[in-house]
């Protein structure tokens, strides 16, 4: 369990105003390096999803139809956290590159990115694990924390959670139209109805573009479709799968905490700042890992500052643990295997009612 000193108004103060200082001091260090960065990140996707691409058209032999797949979802991997996350936030806006615009880029994912920028860039960022605010905690399918009221179909929760993570991209998609609402009848038929048409429109894109167009063009070519479709179905399983883990070992591992509404009426920076800290969880690894994980590994910096780039992460990490000590907060950070295995024993464990879940 956590065990952070609580912070007097003045420290709270100084400790928002270190943070400010220290993102000031990023704004000001951007630069070619980072542009250049971001570009070979986006002809990195380009490269690995159409040699993959390339490689299944050569139909059922095996070396070049796994590593087809495999290379299509580093592609997919790729394009998905480094690239597209990072740039949705506004992370490069200041290139005034179409390309890398925020609030134009649209990703490689059945989710509307117009969906994404309000669910996750305004609502999960503004309202960071704060019950009843942030539709992530759980994406009201799941129970992570004891603060949740327990309902009876938590009880099979572990399996909501083992589709929810082979359908991730489908997840994220459906929870900006805000069915839970529409079932308690929250919302109309009419609020919702225009964003079903985005969302439609969106998946039928994705949809022939992947499990139409180049399984037709293999048939075309005289390869195998089949070969071509489930090459594509399993870089799609494995990007999921990937960004599932990614993104639940950084906001329910053991140590994550979760926040009242009360707790955030009239919220100062330097709060607001200390609420990412204790709502996040970092993963510790290699140059490797942070890419993979579009630095999302260094989840604790990307709260605190969501619109720097992400490839400053693993540097501005080093002042922020110093920071954080010194005002004697938990800096959450763990190994993937060690992290994931405390959000697995959240699943388990609270798909109980409190007083079962205590004894399990």
């Amino acid at each position: 369990m956590r065990n952070d000193r609580e912070l007097s108004p003045e420290q709270l103060a100084a400790f928002g105003a270190e943070l400010d200082a220290l993102r000031q001091r990023t704004l000001a260090d951007l630069g070619e390096v980072d542009a250049r960065y971001i570009r070979r990140i986006r002809s990195a996707v380009r490269a690995c999803c159409w040699t993959g691409r390339a490689l299944l058209m050569f139909g059922w032999f095996p070396p070049t139809w796994l590593l087809g797949s495999l290379l299509l979802g580093l592609g997919k991997i790729l394009e998905n956290m480094e690239l597209g996350h990072n740039v949705m936030h506004g992370q490069y806006d200041w290139m005034n590159d179409p390309e890398f615009a925020g609030r134009r880029y649209e990703w490689d994912i059945v989710g509307p990115s117009d969906f994404w920028r309000h669910t996750h860039n305004h609502i999960h960022h503004t309202y960071t694990n704060v019950l009843g605010k942030d539709d992530d905690v759980g994406y009201g399918v799941v129970r992570l924390f004891p603060e949740q009221r327990w309902r009876p179909f938590y009880r099979w929760q572990p399996l909501w959670v083992a589709l929810q993570a082979v359908l991730f991209q489908y997840s994220v998609a459906i929870q900006h139209l805000r069915l839970d609402k529409l079932y308690k009848g929250r919302i109309s038929r009419e609020e919702v109805r225009p964003l079903l048409r985005q969302f439609n429109a969106k998946l039928l894109r994705q949809s022939v573009k992947d499990y139409l167009f180049f399984p037709v063009l293999a048939v075309l070519f005289g390869s195998s479709g089949l070969a071509v479709l489930l090459g594509n179905a399993l870089a799609n399983l494995i990007r999921n799968l990937w960004t599932f883990t990614v993104i639940f070992c950084g906001h329910f591992t053991e140590q994550a905490a979760v926040f009242t509404p009360q707790s955030i009426e009239g919220e100062s920076r330097g709060h607001w700042y200390l609420r990412q800290l204790r709502g996040s969880s970092n993963l510790s690894g290699g140059p490797l890992l942070h890419i993979l994980t579009g630095n999302l590994s260094h989840q604790i910096e990307h709260h605190l500052f969501p619109d720097l780039p992400a490839r400053r992460y693993a540097a501005l990490a080093v002042d922020v643990r110093e920071i954080a000590e010194r005002y004697g907060q938990v800096y959450n950070c763990g190994r993937l295997s060690t992290q994931f295995a405390t959000v697995l024993r959240r699943i388990w464990v609270y798909r109980l009612p409190n007083a079962e879940a205590a004894s399990a």
